[in-house]
């Protein structure tokens, strides 16, 4: 999917302004990621989601974005990663506007999740045109840690930027921000990035798209209304009975389709299992933390919303520190120690 192997044009037509390009791509995701969670309260109160609804505007990205993250890699291979770059960039533009235009609950959550749909399809083709423009070592490290500032930078921005927006423009704001920059990746990646070469059609793994994305949409579901309305309600068990039907149906797909979307036997590398691992523990504890903190922050501490983004700036900036140093880190303790010291 992230294949390793040189472009026809290496280093792309300019590898200083590619290589910028790409961050900027990157850094767009975790913008769109951040920018949010400062505004929340606003939209609530504007729009009218409850406690319980408003999980979902993060939510409606998430759910997206992972669901068809594996599905935006094969495409990558099959249309070229420039193509897709250009889609996932045109996809946020659209989808930002959209956002900013929302007047209803079901728009700004159509809105969250072609955004969503968009960072499954730009982030594969930002990180296989980083390995395949720079070569092996050195050169490619240097690109990987700028590309992984980047999108630290995005999350940094994005809070504080949030808060700026949010206080001086409204909450529309933090959508529409997006649209410029949505913008200027489209042209760039024309001016600067090799062009694709023909489509190499191939089949797509619809099916374990299919029961992947549903399995997981159903599953979030489940838990989301269970806590609001509670555990034993009709659709709560229909859901979660269901999810769990189609994602043992995922697996299966996986472990016997001739093309899946996630060959079962990648598993079998004890580094990739680890990797997997800590990544889903992570997942699980932290990423969370942000929505609530945001509704800890002006909810019940009463700050404004630029405080909030000025609150948020500490975790951020140590996130940048930290990408920094890991080049460095890897040099010296190699990938598993530098995990370790991490996890430590």
């Amino acid at each position: 999917m992230f294949s390793s192997h040189p472009s026809p044009h290496p280093g792309g037509r300019r590898p200083g302004w590619s290589l910028a390009l790409l961050a900027l791509g990157h850094l767009i995701i975790s913008l769109d990621f951040t920018i949010i969670y400062v505004a929340l309260p606003d939209i609530a109160a504007d729009i009218g989601f409850t406690p319980h609804t408003l999980q979902w505007v993060v939510t409606a990205y998430a759910v997206l974005y992972g669901g068809f993250l594996l599905l935006g890699g094969r495409l990558c291979d099959l249309l070229g990663r420039r193509r897709m770059f250009v889609l996932g960039m045109a996809l946020y533009g659209v989808a930002c506007l959209l956002g900013g235009l929302a007047t209803t609950p079901g728009v700004l959550l159509a809105a969250r999740g072609l955004q969503g749909l968009a960072g499954a399809v730009l982030f594969p083709a930002v990180l296989a045109l980083v390995n395949t423009t720079f070569a092996e070592g050195p050169q490619r490290n240097r690109a990987l840690t700028i590309w992984a500032m980047a999108g630290a930078g995005g999350l940094t921005a994005g809070s504080l930027a949030g808060g700026v927006l949010t206080q001086t423009l409204g909450w529309q704001a933090v959508f529409y921000v997006n649209v410029p920059l949505a913008l200027a990746g489209v042209v760039g990646a024309f001016a600067l990035l090799s062009a694709d070469g023909r489509v190499t059609w191939g089949s797509i793994d619809v099916p374990g798209t299919l029961t992947g994305t549903g399995g997981v949409t159903l599953l979030i579901y489940a838990v989301a209304h269970g806590s609001e309305t509670g555990w034993t309600q009709t659709e709560v068990l229909a859901a979660a009975a269901l999810a769990v039907l189609l994602l043992a149906a995922f697996v299966r797909i996986q472990a016997r389709g001739r093309n899946p979307l996630m060959p079962l036997q990648l598993f079998h590398n004890r580094s990739l299992s680890g990797a997997v691992v800590v990544i889903l523990v992570f997942g699980l504890t932290m990423n969370a933390v942000p929505y609530f903190l945001t509704l800890y922050y002006q909810d019940v501490l009463g700050f404004s919303a630029l405080e909030t983004g000025l609150a948020f700036l500490a975790s951020t900036l140590s996130i940048t520190a930290g990408s920094f140093l890991s080049e460095r880190l890897i040099q010296r303790l190699g990938t598993r120690g530098t995990l370790l010291t991490g996890i430590i």
